[in-house]
This record gives structure tokens, sequence and C-alpha cells, in this order.
């Protein structure tokens, strides 16, 4: 089976793979074919190496060239990176590199020549040729990141290591695990084993308390320092290398249920969350605190081979320091009555007991805002472009990841799942990021480390974490394309990008198993008939009123354009759902909405029941609480959905309960269980008013947040 990569070869401007795309390409005459001699050698330090590769390729290893038909790794002289020379010629393959990072890179760029099903380590049929020549390539920037957070949403050392796998196979070269926030403490420290035995799980007879998701369970789990070490040398192996963080002095909600003697000496106010101790920073005048983070960071610095520990200092809320008397004694003692000197006092401390340990402390932004802190950081930035760009002017060694732009929990189109809060975007605008378009100096350029994207997982645990679907859907194509800029840049342009990544990369992706996102089909509804269209060859199917998928073969007649959905399917792609605008049409009846919850006057319940905003209550639900919405008028509609909580993920909601319709603002009948808070009615003739009962007994959280109805009319 031959493969069509000479025209490649010939027009050197033009990448062979819509990955990190080759930098120098000098064709050759002849062809090397792949056949049942064919074997793999090695250095001796590269032995590892081949046997990975062997599973893809299906040829055995030996430590030497023997004859023809051999795939050669080797190490060359010279300083250690990431650059590599893969030569094709008609009796062998060789990858050479002055690092094992730089073969790694290479094996990847081989792989790409190679039929898809090489990634489903099926081995490379005999016949299988690849035209002659040599590809030289080196990356754009030497880092270049992805951000797991494993604390909100438990993912198990299994699909870790599918996710090394597939981050490797786009040559990320960085895995940060973000392994503590709120809600979950992931990794072993032997000296306080109560942290992972404890904190790694919540809900049940946790002092953890559930906030997103998997209300009725008590859910969770942490990596044993054993199982760390493997997947750090999984990684390893792969060119990745595993960051640590542990999220400090805020997002500590976890830790303080475990250790409440870390928090501040004033008492919580508890009755708003039912009992729950919402705080969630380290009291930073508390001086036994240190003594505890110096246990933690000495075993994480023992334990991961990475230079930089990343340490936080992330959305602290400082109020409570203010609100504490030994926090407000020390802020005395420093002359200031700014609180966020505290952060910086706090943040040095433990750059101190990171130094002391060989480590250098990587923080988000924040943390350096003001310049005080320590230029042997790394700062990840990630509040906007603006604060990469104040970070990298100052000096800092930056990783470029606004969430804007890199951010793979935002939703991908205005109708799809995920946050909005920083923007709705998909893999065009990814790929489209420049640091010189987008204001960066060339001094401030210089102190650009290179790209991080991240994928918190807040709402992952409503999305069957059990399964990576969800997961791969947001991540991917928007993790290629950072990887293409990250490793070579966009000068091709979107369009060139995109060709390649439908026509070459996408059969890819199913052969490593990802349940990648496809752009939606181009829909268009007029004169009562849908057309429906895809320029990636992927297959349309289209549901009536949620039924039973059919496929789109030719133009649809539809009088009620309302009742039908779009998607499209290409192997293990699929897209989101496409609409006639009619399917998103609301109406705002007159309605009054109450509650036995009282209202925050700051955001009233009018809000909601205006149409204008969210409300909140003052305090969380408790059993037997209720929402009412009353209407003016008897009420008719094809479906009414009420939301309690965030509009993009179950939180600030009533976690269990279920609604009751009345069709004479009166007598009520039961009608459906929430589900995430939640609920979709489709009421059969006029209804007047509808009601939230709520047989849950808080939400983990101080208040409860109540949505606008969203209605839709009856035709």
């Amino acid at each position: 089976m031959k493969l069509r990569l000479l025209p490649l070869l010939l027009l050197f401007a033009v990448p062979a793979a819509a990955q990190p795309a080759p930098g120098r390409l000098v064709p050759a005459n002849g062809e090397f074919r792949f056949s049942s001699a064919t074997t793999l050698a090695a250095d001796s330090a590269l032995l590892p190496l081949a046997e990975y590769a062997a599973g893809y390729l299906g040829c055995p290893v030996r430590q030497q060239a023997a004859g023809a038909s051999s795939v050669v790794l080797t190490l060359e002289p010279g300083d250690a990176s990431e650059a590599f020379r893969l030569e094709i010629a008609p009796d062998h393959v060789r990858i050479g590199a002055t690092s094992p990072g730089g073969v790694f890179n290479g094996l990847q760029q081989l792989f790409r020549l190679l039929p898809p099903e090489v990634y489903a380590r099926r081995g490379v049929g005999p016949g299988t040729s690849l035209p002659c020549g040599t590809i030289e390539d080196r990356p754009r920037y030497a880092y270049r990141g992805m951000m797991l957070d494993v604390a909100r949403t438990w993912i198990d050392e299994a699909k870790v290591k599918r996710c090394i796998d597939l981050l490797s196979y786009h040559n990320i070269n960085k895995l940060h695990l973000h392994l503590s926030d709120d809600e979950g403490w992931r990794i072993e420290i032997a000296s306080h084993p109560e942290l992972a035995l404890i904190g790694g799980f919540r809900g049940g007879d946790s002092p953890v308390v559930p906030v997103y998701g998997k209300w009725s369970e008590k859910y969770g789990g942490y990596y044993t320092r054993e199982q760390m070490r493997g997947l750090i040398a999984y990684a390893a192996l792969r060119n990745i290398e595993i960051i640590p963080e542990i999220d400090l002095p805020g997002h500590s909600r976890c830790i303080g249920s475990v250790h409440p003697e870390i928090r501040c000496d004033y008492p919580a106010d508890t009755a708003a969350t039912g009992g729950t101790d919402y705080r969630s920073a380290w009291c930073v005048a508390r001086e036994e605190n240190y003594a505890l983070l110096e246990d933690i960071l000495d075993e994480i610095c023992s334990l991961f081979p990475s230079e930089y520990i990343h340490i936080g200092g992330d959305e602290v809320e400082v109020s409570q320091w203010e609100k504490c008397p030994r926090c407000r004694a020390m802020m005395k003692r420093l002359r200031t009555d700014d609180p966020h000197r505290l952060q910086e006092r706090f943040m040095n401390r433990l750059t101190a007991m990171l130094a002391a340990r060989g480590k250098r402390p990587a923080v988000w932004d924040e943390a350096a805002a003001s310049g005080s802190f320590t230029r042997d950081s790394r700062v990840h930035g990630w509040r906007s472009v603006k604060t990469c760009r104040a970070a990298a002017e100052m000096g800092y060694r930056t990783v470029v990841m606004p969430s804007q732009w890199f951010y793979f929990d935002m939703r991908q189109s205005p109708h799809e799942e995920g946050h909005s809060w920083a923007a709705i975007f998909d893999a065009r605008k990814t790929y489209g990021f420049d640091p010189a378009e987008q204001g960066f100096t060339k001094e401030q350029s210089s102190n650009i480390e290179g790209f991080e994207a991240a994928f918190w997982s807040e709402i992952y645990v409503s999305h069957r974490p059990e399964t990576s679907d969800y997961l791969d859907f947001m991540c991917f194509p928007r993790l290629c394309a950072l990887s293409r800029i990250a490793w070579s840049g966009s000068s091709e342009g979107w369009d060139t990008y995109y060709k390649e990544l439908s026509g070459e990369h996408y059969d890819r992706l199913a052969a490593m198993g990802v349940r990648f996102r496809l752009f939606p089909p181009q829909l268009n509804y007029k004169d009562g008939v849908f057309t429906a269209a895809t320029d990636d060859g992927s297959e349309i199917y289209y549901t009536v009123d949620n039924e039973a998928p059919k496929r789109y073969s030719k133009p649809l007649k539809s009088k009620e354009p309302h009742r039908l959905r779009f998607y499209s399917q290409y192997k293990t792609g699929r897209s989101p759902y496409v609409a006639d605008k009619s399917y998103y049409r609301t109406i705002a009846p007159a309605l009054t909405l109450t509650s036995s919850m009282p209202e925050s006057p700051r955001a009233p319940l009018s809000r909601a029941a205006e149409y204008r905003s969210t409300a909140r209550t003052l305090r969380t639900c408790r059993k037997g609480d209720w929402l009412l919405y009353t209407f003016e008028k008897p009420l008719a509609c094809r479906e009414l959905f009420l939301q309690t909580g965030h509009k993009q993920l179950p939180k600030t909601h009533v976690t269990t309960g279920y609604a009751e319709i009345s069709r004479d603002g009166r007598n009520f009948e039961r009608v459906g269980e929430l589900e995430n808070g939640s609920i979709t009615i489709r009421p059969a003739g006029s209804i007047r008013a509808v009601r939230i009962v709520s047989t849950c007994h808080g939400n983990g959280t101080p208040y409860v947040t109540i949505q606008p109805p969203q209605i839709k009319p009856a035709k």
C-alpha cells in the first residue's frame, strides 16, 4: 500500500500532516518498503523507545541494525534538544537526534507518514512504502502544554495514561496536573495520609461536601505515590514532563475540611450553607500551617522530577484574611491595609521551601501581578492576553494560555455544552492565536516559554466521566490546533490547515479512538425546505422531536422546522446539533416568581421573573423549600425549561427535587424529577403555575441560583 507523500515532499511549503508540520523536506529517489523482515534497531539508551515504537510498527527489536529494511534510532552528539532528523532510504529509515525527546518527535513524524491504522497498534502491513527523502525539524516553542484538572473530577491512572498517549501523538511535552482544589486532593502524602484517604473523596461520610454532580454517592480517588511514579515514567518515555500543581493559598476548601485548623481564626457562617464551612483559604498568619506545607512540598519535590512545582496563587478570597484577627495583626506589623501583601508573603515562603529543595515555583498570573514575585518563577498567564503581556514585560518566563483561546472547557458554539464566561470558540480561533497579532513586542515575545491548553473539569463530573467522550469532544480538534501553532506556527492559513485536518488527521484521531468534535453541518431552511451540507466527508443525520435519528440524503420538506435538529458523523467524530432559528425561539409571558427561601437583595427573584438575569437566594435549599412560577395568563407552550444553578454546570442549584404543574393555580400534579437542578416540561394543554420542590438538604454552597425560564412557543 503506497502513501501519497511524494507530492508533499516536492512542495516544501506544504506540511505532510495536520499536526506538527515538517520543517525542512529534501526528497530523494526510491522508496522504503516495509516487509516481514523489517526490524527496529536502536542505541542502547534508546531501547525503551524502540520497544515503544515496536508496539505501533509491529516490528521486532534488534539492539543493532542487521541487514536491510531496518528502522534505526540513534543519538547524536550535541546539545540536548527536541530537534530530529528523519532519513528515509531504500534500505533503512533512520531517526537521529541529540536527545531521546528528539528521537520521540521523529517517531511521531514517522507515524504521521504511515497509514492512520498505525495508531491502533495493529502494525504496518507488508508492502507499505514511503518515498525516500529527509525531514529535519525542531519545535517553535520549548513548552507545549496541557493542564488537566483531576481535582474537580477524578480521572484515574488508566485514563491519564490514555491522555498522555494522545498528547504525545501531538508533540505536547508538558502535562500540568491540577492535583488539589476545593473539591478534592488527588496525591498521596505519606506523612499525612489523611489528605488523600479523606480528601480524595467527597460525599457520603466524607467531610468534603459535593458541589458538582454525583450527589448521591461517595465519589473520588487519588494517586498513590507508586502510581504517580509510574505515570511520571510513562510520560517521560513519551517526551512529556508531568508538572504537579498544589493550588495555594486559595482553592483549599478540601484540605480545610480535612484539617479545619488551617483556616482563619474566626467562626464561619454556616447558617447559609446548611452547616458547611465554605472558607477556602489558608490562614497566612498561623505559623503551624507552614510546618504542614513543608511536609507536603517536601514529598511533592522528592516525588516529581520536574524543575518547577506549580503552587497556584489564583482567585484567593482575601476577604477571609480581613476578618481574621491573626491576619489583621500581621497586616499591622507589615504596615499595610492591603491583604494582597499577605499573599505575597505567603508565596515567598513557599518559594523558599522550594528553593531549599532545588525547585522553582510556577504560579498563575495573579501571583506575579505586582512584579514583586521572584523572577525564578514561571508564570502561567490565564486571565487575558493583557496579563500574559504584562508578565512577559516584567521579565517572567511566561506560559501563554489566555482562557479566551486555550481554555477547552469553554463551549464551542452558543448552543453547546461548556462554560462561556471567557469566550465561545472552536479550533479555528485557537489556531488563529499569534503573539505578534496580539500585541506582544519582540522583547515580550522573547519571554514566552510556549502555549498551554487547559481543561477544567467542573462540568465533566456531570457528563459521564466514566467514559472519555466529553473530554475528547471538548479537547479535539482544539488541541490539534494548539499543537500546530506551538510547534510550527500558522503561516499556511486556516483554510489549508483545515483541509489537512479534515482530510488527513480526522482518520488518525479515529484510529486513536478519540471521540472528536466535527464542525457542524451548514444548515439552511427556506421556503419550507431544509438543506444541509458538510465539507469534511461526514454523513448527516436528523431527528424529529428527539426521536431516533435518520440519515439525511436529500432536502427535507417541513412546515414545522422547530421540530428538527441535525448533526453529522465521521467515524468516531460527531458534530454538535444544529437547528433552524425557530427551534431556539422563546417567549416571555408575564409571571411572578416567589420562594420559601429569602431572596438576595443584590439579585432578587424579579430578575429571573422578568427574564433579565439570574436571581439568588440568601441561603442554600432545604428539604421542602420551593420556587413557584405563577403566570399572569394561562400558558400554552411546547416546552418549558426551568433551571436552578449555573447555566453551564450543576452548582448552587437544587440538587434533588421535583416539579409540579397547576392548571388552575391551586391544585398541583407532579410531572417529573429534577436532573442536575433542572427540568424540561412539555405540558399538554395550558397551565397557570409551575412549582419546584426541594428534596435535599443543602447544595454545598451558601445560596441557590435561579435562571430565567426558557419557554418555547406552542408552534
